[in-house]
């Protein structure tokens, strides 16, 4: 049986793109053929990356298309369509996608975002995370639906946030975790483990993490909360 083949979407360096690229590069078994790497800006540096890899790579350039959306995902219709594509996932792909695009690719286009969604849809997670105090944030990947930063989650991952932390240390340590959690569930999602129950996403035989927790901070011992009779 042929594996799927995937394209990955990016407008920038392409770190998660790289993620993926090395999980099916490190493992004969991975069960995504990654058949194209598309950028909307032809100065993205992910672009030389996926050569690198030998992986096809095309551009359809979005300032283009300046008001003219659907024009621009038609233009990356025909692309995908000529590389066969059966997957898509989004690895800082910078463009809001129509509905129609969206649906058409319904349970076929995954998306990586820096937060545990649903808190902290958008731009400048980190930094939100920090000015609202969390103890805990991270990231999710999840699939598209319509609206910005929604859709069924297919996994997320937490990392504590520490004292003295700043958007850009607390984001390379989300983008750590980015990098380890995105194989992964795209790896589900072409393998067929993925189905939908009542708008949820349930992943066939998944692990939860042993412990089923992530504490931030510790709780002091129970006998230093023990509460007067």
């Amino acid at each position: 049986m042929s594996r799927p083949r995937a394209a990955i979407l990016i407008s920038g360096r392409g770190s998660n793109m790289v993620a993926l690229l090395k999980a099916a590069a490190n493992d004969p078994a991975y069960p995504a053929e990654f058949a194209l790497v598309l950028s909307n800006r032809p100065d993205a540096g992910g672009l030389g990356r996926a050569a690198a890899f030998g992986v096809p790579t095309a551009t359809v350039e979005s300032r283009a298309f300046r008001g003219d959306r659907a024009g621009f995902e038609a233009a990356m219709g025909t692309v995908l369509a000529e590389h066969r594509v059966d997957l898509i996932a989004l690895a800082g792909f910078m463009r809001v996608l129509t509905e129609g695009f969206v649906r058409h690719w319904s349970g076929r286009l995954v998306n990586i975002h820096p937060s545990l969604l649903p808190a902290f849809p958008g731009l400048d997670t980190h930094a939100r995370a920090l000015a609202a105090g969390v103890r805990l944030h991270g990231c999710t990947v999840h699939l598209v639906s319509p609206g910005v930063d929604e859709g069924p989650i297919l996994a997320q991952a937490a990392v504590p946030v520490l004292a003295g932390d700043t958007a850009e240390s607390l984001a390379a340590r989300v983008l750590a975790e980015e990098h380890r959690l995105y194989p992964a569930a795209l790896a589900w999602l072409a393998a067929g483990r993925v189905r939908l129950e009542g708008g949820r996403a349930v992943v066939a035989g998944a692990q939860a993490a042993v412990d089923a927790a992530l504490r931030n901070p510790l709780p002091d011992g129970p006998a230093m909360h023990t509460p007067e009779a």
